[in-house]
């Protein structure tokens, strides 16, 4: 038998690639080789698929707030560690529709813009102020190239924040934050057309192809920021089917996926469905539809508007569905779309880890984690 210490480095790492995330972090206390081919940049951008997190936030105290992470290899839930409550970032006076969370990182956006990594909830950095203080934004997270270490961000539409007063009728301008010279850079708002919901309550978005696509939940209504050209796109409508009730937009590995629920009384109640969307040409065709006894599983009762509480997150070829309303604890399913056949394959999530606290907001996100940034900063 060959001993495990006379593998060669290409083989350990080809094995420890087949480890889901937290059998990994273990892993890499075992020696110093383990630690630094599981830390090293290359591995962390092998196949790790997306996780799905969940901030709830309470408005009285926020000792119950409760971070959860949710890893589809291991098929386990996370309960991640909350935030100081001391930190410059979490004071008393932010209001808690400032808070986002997208791409690796926490964001609170008024009345100082800070951000964190998600899992060093510690280490909150101020930027200079946003040239609107606002709540309720589109944010995303870019990389001008591959090397820089430091993301760019970028902030769109929400409500301008000035003390407690909110302004609904502006039309907040587009602000990019350069991490290098730690100056917001302002560009044209989001189009008129999307005048009537501005807030992320009613605006999805993704990252794509080097666009930050904005997409109107009830609206349709779809735009594209170029993040090099610095421009909008022309506003069209994105809606695949006339029955459509809502939808959110998400980036997947190859295309833009639309995910929604469509109210077909003729073909006997709601389905949640998914389509392709080609960026190009934004004609969509549909992908697949979440079985029924999933979807109507993650509802109790049958009263009309029950499916309004619906979220929908994702990103390289996984889509997260969960039910914001308490009294079932948050149900969620995932679904995984193979990037050759395109088919999807849907599962329950397990349940979320208990004692889960009672939130009267929560955020969700998903985001792929990058082992470099767990393990780079801390060996334990």
């Amino acid at each position: 038998m060959t001993e495990l210490s006379h593998l060669s480095t290409d083989l350990i790492e080809l094995i420890l690639s087949f480890l889901p995330i937290p059998a990994l972090i273990r892993s890499s206390t075992v020696c110093k080789l383990w630690h630094s081919i599981i830390s090293s940049v290359s591995f962390s951008k092998t196949n790790n698929k997306p996780w799905f997190f969940l901030h709830g936030i309470h408005n009285i105290s926020s000792k119950n707030n409760q971070s959860f992470a949710f890893d589809p290899t291991s098929n386990c839930w996370f309960l991640l560690p909350t935030f100081p409550t001391t930190s410059t970032a979490t004071t008393t006076n932010q209001p808690n529709n400032s808070f986002v969370g997208t791409k690796g990182f926490f964001f609170i956006t008024a009345p100082t813009f800070c951000y964190t990594r998600i899992l060093r909830p510690a280490s909150w950095h101020a930027t200079s102020p946003l040239h609107f203080s606002r709540i309720n934004p589109l944010l995303g997270v870019f990389n001008d190239d591959d090397a820089a270490l430091h993301p760019n961000f970028i902030v769109v539409a929400g409500v301008k924040f000035i003390g407690n007063l909110v302004d609904i009728e502006d039309r907040l301008d587009v602000e990019i934050y350069d991490p290098v010279q730690g100056t917001w850079e302002l560009s044209p708002p989001l189009p008129a057309d999307f005048r009537s919901g501005n807030s992320s309550s009613s605006l999805s978005s993704a990252m794509f192809k080097g666009r930050f696509y904005v997409f109107g939940i009830y609206s349709c209504f779809v735009a594209s920021f170029d993040l090099k050209q610095r421009n909008w796109s022309e506003v069209m409508t994105l809606r695949p089917h006339p029955a459509v009730v809502f939808s959110f937009l998400i980036p997947s590995r190859n295309h833009l996926v639309l995910a929604g629920v469509c109210n077909n009384s003729v073909e006997g109640g709601c389905s949640f469905n998914l389509w392709k969307v080609d960026e190009g040409t934004m004609e969509v065709c549909e992908m697949g539809v979440m079985p029924r006894e999933l979807l109507y599983d993650m509802f109790e009762g049958d009263e009309d508007d029950k499916f309004a509480s619906l979220k929908c997150v994702g990103g390289d070829d996984v889509v997260y569905v969960f039910n914001e309303d308490y009294h079932r604890i948050y149900p969620s399913c995932v679904c995984e779309i193979d990037a050759h056949s395109g088919r999807c394959s849907w599962r329950r999530l397990p349940q979320l880890p208990s004692p889960v606290n009672k939130f009267h907001k929560v955020i969700s996100f998903c985001s792929t984690l990058s082992l470099h940034s767990i393990l780079g900063h801390h060996h334990h």
